[in-house]
């Protein structure tokens, strides 16, 4: 079946080359190829990026110098929100709450899944392109106008959404409840409810590409851990997703139309609201039905990438292939059934508190199979310390050191003490946030000769992943102690309690930490940018690596392999194989007589 599939796509394909000769729009714009569509991804990811990182310094300065007047801030955020350079409180939690779905939504999900899921599925499989490239196409464009509207929500005169990027009601359902509730939270729902729509179409093209259109020999036990990944990730998302839509759809309801999904027995200003029945702890279970599998929608691409890139560096077979799928599949089911470890606070049944106890601790055993796995793969290695290496070992580190904090958070009793506390933030950033970046530059350090045919300036990305790699932990090692010590997150100031007086340098020397950490991403941005037009440029396979994406030309073609598909005789880490000469064996070369199939 698998072959006839692929005999069709590849005439499909041939005739499609004849007669479609791209315009620049037709290229570039609105492309079907699956590479053109993933460095659209990727650009716009690295733009809302930028936006993302430069809302969070613009909040660290408000933390750590309270009351300042900043002229910048009275340049970006203007006279209305910035009067004299210093900043209303308003918008405080405006840039917290943008910043914060900037970053999950826009960046994480779409840098990595939208683009290494689109750049690799098709090229790792043996495949012509996605399953429907029309579909690809219409998912892109789904999300960057979500994208677009996010940006256009923090210019509405009211201001941008405030309610946290929880958007949890009442805040979130009235209008009149804070300025950041009137249109800019319209906007914000809307944007979200776009951004799903993008996300559940390119989920299932991933699905039914990777169990479609495999090529002859590709079993699932031969595919590289990468697309094992994605392919768990896009069906992680296709059965939350749409549980958020509906919370998205409902809370959309109970703003325009009147009914009280999530509201009952409202004042505001002591004026009594006819509002009855409904419970804004309905909103938070149907947030966090997506908002904890999320977390592993944005990390199981890192985790795959980082195998792929670990296995290749390390010159060595990947440790325990069979327990990493395993591992990858009980993340996926656990990872469903713990969304109420974040609602320990919210009057819960200590039963049930105990329940969702037990099923958080239970996936520390599947990250921990994956973190050892690593770790032994790098053991006695010929380690090449490329940058895409260092951010995988980095990636391990911060995965490893953010998931010990996890276990505090995911017991009731413990959590209880740190909720909502910086604690929380230090976590959550190191074990998805930073990790799921350093997933991320991994693989635009690895795949971009693959993208774009030339090779990024191994020195620069030295500078890079070094003074990142500080400044990651500069920034948030130092949040669990404040957070131990009760500072609450969210506040813009915290001068009225005098409780917290002693923990203002650690703010300061926060912030400085984010100021460095952030400039020196321009030397990212300066390398990625100049190398896609000035480069060194790239060889066929650069890294000696075993997957089926390197034996495709380094001119991009539409449908990958000029002639026949490369038909796969092994798995993909055949690495420092004895009986061979060289240390790695392409997947397409075919078994010697004799030679032992690898058992992963």
């Amino acid at each position: 079946m698998s072959a006839v599939g692929h005999d069709i796509n590849h005439e499909h394909d041939h005739g499609h080359e004849h007669h479609h000769k791209d315009t620049f729009i037709t290229k570039y714009i609105f492309s079907i190829d699956h590479k053109m569509i993933a460095k659209q991804y990727l650009i716009t990811g690295i733009v809302m990026g930028i936006i993302g990182i430069v809302m969070s310094l613009l909040f660290r300065m408000q933390i750590a110098w309270p009351e300042e007047s900043f002229k910048i801030f009275n340049v970006l955020l203007g006279d209305k929100f910035a009067p004299g350079g210093v900043m209303r409180n308003d918008i405080y939690l405006a840039l917290v709450t943008i910043h914060g779905t900037i970053m999950v939504f826009f960046v994480l999900t779409a840098g990595l899944s939208g683009t290494f899921s689109n750049l690799l599925i098709p090229l790792q499989i043996g495949a012509r392109d996605m399953a429907s490239g029309f579909m690809n196409m219409v998912s892109y464009w789904l999300f960057f106008l979500s994208s677009v509207i996010m940006i256009i929500s923090l210019f509405v005169e009211s201001g941008p959404a405030s309610a946290g990027w929880t958007i949890y009601p009442p805040l979130s359902a009235l209008p009149q409840a804070i300025p950041g509730s009137g249109t800019g939270m319209t906007l914000w729902l809307v944007s979200m409810a776009i951004f799903i729509a993008s996300s559940l179409m390119g989920s299932l093209n991933y699905v039914v590409t990777v169990i479609n259109l495999r090529t002859k020999g590709m079993s699932m036990t031969r595919l590289p851990l990468t697309i094992w990944a994605f392919f768990i990730t896009a069906v992680i998302g296709i059965v939350s997703f749409p549980v958020l839509l509906s919370a998205a759809l409902l809370l959309i309801f109970d703003r325009s139309f009147g009914t009280s999904f999530f509201l009952s027995d409202i004042f505001i200003s002591g004026e009594v609201l006819h509002y009855q029945g409904g419970s804004p702890v309905l909103f938070e279970h149907l947030f966090w039905f997506l908002g904890h599998p999320e977390v592993y929608i944005v990390i199981l691409p890192a985790m795959g990438i980082t195998s792929e890139i670990i296995a290749t560096n390390a010159r060595k077979p990947i440790f325990g292939y069979r327990a990493m799928i395993t591992s990858i599949l009980a993340i996926a089911f656990l990872s469903t059934i713990v969304w109420g470890h974040h609602m320990f606070v919210s009057g819960m049944n200590p039963f049930l508190g105990s329940v969702f106890t037990f099923t958080t601790l239970l996936i520390a055993i599947p990250s921990a199979v994956k973190a050892f796995n690593y770790i032994t793969t790098l053991w006695k290695g010929n380690l090449q310390l490329n940058p895409a290496m260092l951010f995988c070992i980095g990636f391990v580190s911060t995965f490893i050191t953010g998931g010990l904090t996890g276990i505090i958070l995911g017991d009731s009793t413990l959590d209880i003490n740190v909720h909502d506390t910086y604690f929380v933030i230090a976590h959550f950033h190191l074990v998805m946030g930073i990790s799921a970046l350093y997933g991320m530059f991994a693989g635009i350090y690895h795949w971009f000769p693959k993208m774009f045919g030339r090779m990024m300036n191994k020195n620069l990305g030295y500078i890079h992943f070094w003074v990142t790699a500080v400044c990651a932990y500069g920034v948030f090692f130092p949040m669990h102690f404040i957070g131990m010590a009760g500072l609450p997150r969210r506040y813009y100031t915290n001068t009225a309690f005098p409780l917290f007086d002693d923990l203002a340098d650690v703010n300061v020397l926060i912030t400085m930490f984010a100021l460095i950490g952030a400039a020196f991403q321009l030397v990212f941005l300066w390398n990625f940018f100049y190398s896609i037009f000035k480069g060194q440029r790239a060889t066929q396979n650069p890294w000696r690596s075993n997957t089926l994406e390197w034996t495709t030309p380094v001119e991009h073609i539409h449908g990958n392999w000029p002639g026949e598909i490369p038909e796969v005789y092994r798995w993909s880490y055949d690495y420092s194989k004895p009986g061979h000469d060289e240390d790695f064996v392409p997947q397409n070369v075919p078994m010697k007589p004799g030679e032992e199939q690898l058992h992963h």
